[in-house]
């Protein structure tokens, strides 16, 4: 034997290894330093899920993904209860076990690798040592963080794109279309893929992503390394035009993002799940107690042109037709309305008990997006003001879209417009932007982030419309499991035009615009509904949009496979709305087992008719039925349609 196999044989001989589970004892994490180099694994219930994976950081002084030494594991249990009106689950008791997995190189600490493990979530963040007496600050380089999957896993990602390209040099914006049940090894279109990553083993299946970032770090994305390995990856260099760097800037001792891992037999604890708001706390008090609920908007239908005094008044009595608490008003009001006469329309809403969001451009010297109000949130005393005259002309909240990228100096814009708009008591959504990272409970102002190919891109290309049912069964799988999603869908208009004859055409039926008003979580949702929907549409399902909750306190996995079909079922109060949607070109005939109403409950149902399964005009209806004695019942969603079950307990 040579002397550097004795040599191997001798550091795997000496490695520490610490393993420790869940409190339901489901879940086992298993650490150890074999070789020197940081590594863990996680199981389910005996099963393999993530293999042996790297661990560590990489810094401006050293290297903490090799040469350490594992010390020791302590393990305690944490608990926590908290309510949030703006996710999927409104109260969450929280119990896990939290182990502190402390690293040391050259006999000094260097690394703790903190891991959260419950029956169906696993999380593990660094905290990060000065190695020198008084060093303050430091740069964190790259992580080692990896996640290997077993063989014959398949893959559900979204690529990440070049910066600097698409609409006016706008990208990445987490705009790109998924791909399906894909084989591993690829590395989407070369950048990598975006989070949520969803993955199905050979037992189950993984959702991979990221949760607790702010502007004390940069946002991250997923890339292949080859084969079943997909390690973190930081911001290009190139995003941003290539202002700042693509790494993070932390004060020492240092506590990185979480990096989070939901794993299931079944969907049902990705679909159920609360780890990305279970692992952060709030960042500030609310300024004031903020309300949620449903609005319109023009732009989906009748874009840039509607942006108009005439025609936003229109929507305000739409609004309070409807019931609705808002009405969007999109990019160019200051040039097409002006300020004036925005406070016009501000006054005129409340005097109809409906209130404005307004849109702004992020700006900034990031892109060259055109539309205005523009150079209004990218520097603090612009922003303030604006959220002055906002604050003293009742504007509920802020749309702001076209950002730049995932660094750092980003990251920061976001909180500060969130921290800055809180204290002038707005409501905050992201468009053209990244991924929420636990933004719900940090920040108590935040409503949603778009972070999806959204339903602009319905009114965009015939393409999007055919592919909307397979893409809606599978933002339900990914994006919207982790964050509210922002997708101001649900139309009812046949075509995406002002006057309904012509423009793309919705190939989804009105079941299916229903469905997604349930399916889609946001607590705050702009539907693409149009004021001719109350004399052309059919009069159950504006009836149904006049009631259907954005505010949830339970959800519940039913079916489903992403891109497929998918089945859902959501509380609010004492009533259960059960939603279904089908991609695929046979019809789905499905019987559901409905533990939630019991035998004789009269429930209310919306369906398609089978038989015009081949007509993108689906002759939808709707019923009363009695719950029998089984709790099940039997449903058939046809291609590009949808099912309700609607009952309370």
């Amino acid at each position: 034997m040579t002397a550097a196999a004795m040599a191997l044989c001798l550091l795997t001989a000496q490695a520490t290894e610490k393993t420790f589970q869940s409190p339901d004892g489901k879940m086992a994490v298993t650490v150890n330093d074999d070789g020197g180099r940081p590594m863990y694994q996680v199981t389910l219930d005996g099963t393999t899920f993530i293999e042996r994976s790297p661990l560590g950081v990489k810094m401006n002084f050293g290297d903490f993904s090799q040469g350490l030494t594992l010390k020791d594991c302590k393990t305690s249990t944490v608990k926590d209860e908290y309510s949030l009106k703006t996710i999927k689950q409104s109260h969450v008791s929280y119990e896990a076990t939290e182990a502190v997995c402390q690293f040391t190189k050259d006999g000094k600490p260097a690394l703790d690798v903190i891991f959260r493990v419950t029956g169906r979530d696993v999380a593990y963040r660094y905290k990060i040592y000065a190695q020198k007496k008084d060093m303050l600050s430091a740069v964190v380089e790259s992580e080692a963080s990896s996640f290997m999957l077993p063989n014959g896993t398949t893959t559900f990602l979204c690529p990440q794109v070049k910066p600097m390209g698409g609409f006016a040099r706008t990208y990445p914006s987490y705009e790109t279309s998924y791909t399906w049940d894909d084989q591993t090894g690829k590395n989407g279109w070369g950048q990598g893929y975006t989070f949520p990553c969803l993955f199905k083993t050979t037992a189950g299946w993984v959702i991979i992503s990221e949760t607790g970032t702010d502007g004390n770090y940069v946002g991250c994305a997923l890339q292949n390394d080859g084969g079943n390995k997909y390690s973190i990856a930081f911001p290009q260099a190139s995003e941003m035009d290539g202002w700042g760097t693509p790494t993070a800037k932390v004060t020492l001792p240092a506590l990185t993002p979480w990096r989070t891992m939901t794993i299931g037999t079944t969907l049902a604890p990705i679909v159920e799940t609360t780890v990305a708001n279970d692992l952060v706390q709030p960042k500030y008090k609310a300024s004031k107690a903020y309300t949620y609920g449903k609005g319109s908007w023009s732009w989906i239908i009748r874009m840039d042109g509607s942006c108009n005094f005439k025609e936003q008044k229109e929507y305000i009595d739409f609004s309070a037709a409807l019931g609705y608490r808002s009405v969007l008003v999109d990019a160019l009001w200051d040039t097409q309305i002006g300020y004036d006469k925005v406070a016009e329309l501000a006054r005129y809403a409340k005097s109809k008990g409906v209130g404005l969001f307004l849109w702004y451009n992020s700006n900034g010297v990031w892109n060259d997006a055109p539309q205005g109000p523009r150079h209004k949130m990218d520097k603090s005393a612009a922003r303030r003001k604006e959220m002055k005259w906002m604050q003293d002309n009742g504007i509920l909240g802020i749309k702001v879209d076209f950002f730049g990228g995932d660094k750092q100096v980003m990251m920061q814009l976001y909180e500060d417009i969130l921290t800055d708009a809180n204290e002038f008591g707005l409501q905050v959504i992201f468009h053209g932007c990244t991924l929420p990272r636990g933004w719900e409970r940090m920040y108590p102002n935040y409503v949603a982030s778009e972070a999806v190919l959204a339903s602009e891109n319905l009114h965009f290309g015939q393409g999007a419309c055919d592919a909307e049912a397979k893409n809606g069964c599978t933002h339900v799988f990914i994006r919207n499991t982790v964050a509210s999603m922002d997708f101001g869908g649900s139309a009812l208009n046949k075509r995406y035009s002002t006057s309904n004859d012509r423009g793309t055409y919705r190939r989804t039926s009105d079941v299916y615009a229903l469905a997604t008003a349930v399916l889609f979580q946001s607590s705050v949702q702009h539907f693409a509904l149009a004021p001719n929907n109350l004399e052309d549409a059919p009069a159950w399902a504006i009836d149904f949009m006049k009631q259907v909750p954005t505010n949830w306190d339970e959800v519940r996995f039913i079916d489903g496979y992403p891109g497929k079909y998918a089945i859902i079922a959501r509380r609010a109060g004492n009533t259960w709305y059960v939603a279904g949607i089908n991609a695929d070109k046979q019809p789905l005939k499905k019987t559901i087992t409905l533990p939630m109403f019991a035998k004789d409950t009269q429930l209310t149902v919306y369906a398609d008719d089978p038989k015009y399964a081949s007509d993108p005009n689906l002759a939808g209806s709707v019923k009363t039925v009695k719950q029998n004695k089984k709790q099940q019942m039997t449903i058939t969603i046809p291609e590009n349609g949808g099912a309700l079950i609607v009952g309370n307990i």
